[in-house]
């Protein structure tokens, strides 16, 4: 049976397509479970607050079976409640520790239902039905992960694509939370092609279970809407992304096949040659001009490649994780961005090569490692206070590991916003960057260290930046007064989107310089928001490395002289950096009301940060 959900009628972009609907079931992850009803958002029949179950998706495939099962001995179908189970696939798997999962998950639940056979189809239906359909539930005001949770065929009927027309908020329950039986019909329909030997195995106790289970849930736990990111025809499937969609092809096969057992076919994964994204999150610059005529070695020794940056890279971030070593962290991948592969020995069948090869600055890894940089960096400042600011040299250090993380966080949201106005199913990561860059942006320039740098008879040296507002963009006014920029005012969304980024840019170039200095890999970037310079410049393939002992005094000589600039500058810097941060975060609230709407906490927050508000606001 083939199922898909297609809009009824002409929708906009930035418009929702669903009421809030309510969950089949749902479960809230291990660390989550103190000061909460173990596994419950909501009373059921029997809390599961003493079952030993150990996993969030164990405990929501044994509320699916609270509901009564029919009592017939034939294993369960295909699909329960109208969802596809994939337990056939799943128990099948080339992976024999998915199989072992799913078996040993259902023999637990078997045990605290109080079921003693040996059959356990039944349990191992629900919890693949979980597995294969469960999306992870965030807290709609602070982002967080809580759980997990699985809607019926009005959701979960809506297929995945690379290139989504939609994306989909959550909504908590909270104590007398209305009925939406007032709210806007939904705006999409099922449409379905049975295969008619499914459809006699379906059989009626599908509905049965579905009806029942319904009844009992239907006004508990996490509601989920769906929402258009893009204009959406009469007639059109209705997609969202079951993945990353920052990482390239090859990644999101293969977690879609771990997660889901299927391929994808969607245009973006289709194109040939493929999209300007998809080459650009796998771009690697060479200094071997024999490397790309290797023909069909290419591809193979460029996967080794690739998987050598890919286990340093992981290797770096785990250990920063597990040990909390930033500066650490810092020197090791910033090694990493800017020396690549050097000399490295790479053997296929027919061809040995010493292999010199760095990422482009879109790589997918380039962009993980920008947003590890920024905590590290962040992180960094916030030790080095916190040892002692009463001290000059660690208010300036700390105020230098600040502006690093705020070109970290610049360059992320620039390298987003680049590849997402290449493909504009990007436009949620590029809200959250612009946002979080935003942020790190304010956060610098409201710095005590500031202080350390700008002449006392400068009139900047005591004013608030926040007194200064910029005189070449209407947009920001119009968002501080009203963060819910409505689509039915008939504005067009790339205008919008290019005043913004007209303004961020002609402030880029003023303050770019001072963010990098003393950044080495940094330095190498021309400009974080227009990429064009890449195509004519083959400086990153040809810059001289140097030895680590060479980068540090190189490291230190560059921090020296940006010292004694900023020792000698007026302050305008740090309005520039404001007026900066406050068009960046402006920006990512206007991205995240088309992709979260007015009821999302997302704009409300943005303001708050820009006026500087401590207490929370509700909206």
């Amino acid at each position: 049976m083939e199922m898909e959900m297609r809009a009824s009628e002409e929708i906009r972009q930035g418009e929702d397509i669903t009421p809030p609907l309510f969950p089949l079931t749902f479960a809230f992850h291990d660390s989550l479970l103190d000061g909460h009803c173990s596994s419950c958002f909501s009373p059921l029949p029997s809390c599961c607050s003493s079952l030993p179950l150990s996993s969030a998706e164990l405990r929501a495939a044994l509320h699916l079976l609270h509901s009564p099962l029919p009592t017939t001995s034939l294993p369960p179908p295909p699909r329960l409640f109208g969802l596809l189970t994939n337990r056939d696939k799943l128990m099948s798997s080339s992976d024999s520790d998915v199989a072992s999962k799913i078996r040993e998950g259902a023999r637990e639940m078997a045990r605290a239902r109080g079921n003693l056979s040996d059959d356990v189809a039944w349990e191992e239906a629900a919890l693949c039905l979980v597995m294969t359909n469960a999306v992870e539930v965030q807290d709609d005001k602070t982002g967080r992960i809580l759980g997990i949770a699985v809607y019926d065929k009005d959701f979960s009927w809506i297929n995945h694509s690379c290139s989504p027309n939609a994306c989909y908020r959550f909504s908590l329950s909270e104590p007398n939370a209305p009925s939406f039986r007032d709210e806007k019909k939904k705006r999409i329909a099922p449409h379905v092609v049975f295969d008619s030997t499914e459809a006699e195995t379906q059989g009626k106790s599908d509905v049965c279970i579905s009806c029942e289970l319904k009844e009992g849930s239907k006004r508990h736990g996490p509601r989920i809407i769906v929402r258009s990111i893009k204009p959406i025809n009469k007639g059109e499937e209705v997609t969202v992304a079951y993945t990353d969609l920052l990482q390239p092809k090859g990644m999101r096969q293969s977690e879609l096949w771990s997660k889901y057992q299927f391929v994808c076919h969607c245009r973006r994964c289709s194109a040939s040659p493929p999209s300007y994204v998809d080459m650009a999150l796998e771009e690697t610059f060479s200094s071997n001009p024999e490397f790309s005529s290797l023909s069909s070695d290419y591809n193979f020794l460029k996967d080794e490649a690739n998987q050598k940056l890919t286990d340093w890279m992981d290797e770096v971030t785990s250990e920063y994780l597990l040990v909390g070593d930033p500066e650490s962290c810092c020197q090791k991948l910033e090694n990493i961005l800017t020396q690549g592969l050097q000399g490295e020995l790479l053997e296929s069948e027919k061809v040995k090569i010493q292999l010199n090869l760095r990422l482009h600055p879109l790589h997918h890894l380039s962009l993980n490692a920008y947003t590890t940089l920024a905590s590290a960096y962040k992180i960094r400042s916030i030790d080095l206070l916190a040892l002692n600011s009463d001290i000059d040299g660690q208010q300036l250090d700390a105020f230098d590991m600040s502006r690093t993380s705020a070109a970290y966080s610049f360059l992320l949201a620039g390298a987003t916003d680049h590849l997402f106005r290449s493909e504009s199913s990007l436009i949620a990561a590029s809200a959250n960057f612009w946002a979080s860059a935003g942020e790190s942006l304010l956060t610098l320039s409201r710095s005590p260290g500031w202080k350390l740098f700008v002449k006392p008879e400068s009139p900047m040296s005591t004013s608030s930046p926040e007194n200064h507002e910029c005189s070449n963009c209407s947009q920001v006014d119009r968002f501080l007064v009203n963060p819910f920029l409505s689509q039915s005012q008939n504005v067009d969304f790339q205008i919008i989107c290019n005043e913004f980024l007209a303004c961020i840019t002609n402030m880029t170039r003023k303050v770019w310089g001072f963010l990098i200095s003393g950044c080495g890999y940094l330095q190498m970037l021309k400009d974080p928001i227009d990429f064009s310079w890449l195509r004519q410049s083959s400086n990153l393939c040809h810059t001289p490395c140097c030895s680590d002992e060479e980068s540090n005094k190189e490291t230190e000589y560059q921090e020296n002289i940006c010292r004694r600039v900023m020792q000698r500058c007026d302050g305008k810097e740090r309005i520039t950096i404001f007026q900066l941060g406050v068009h960046c975060i402006a920006y990512g609230g206007y991205l995240a009301n088309i992709c979260y709407g007015p009821n999302s906490h997302w704009p409300c927050k943005i303001k708050n940060v820009v006026q500087n508000e401590e207490k929370s606001v509700h909206c």
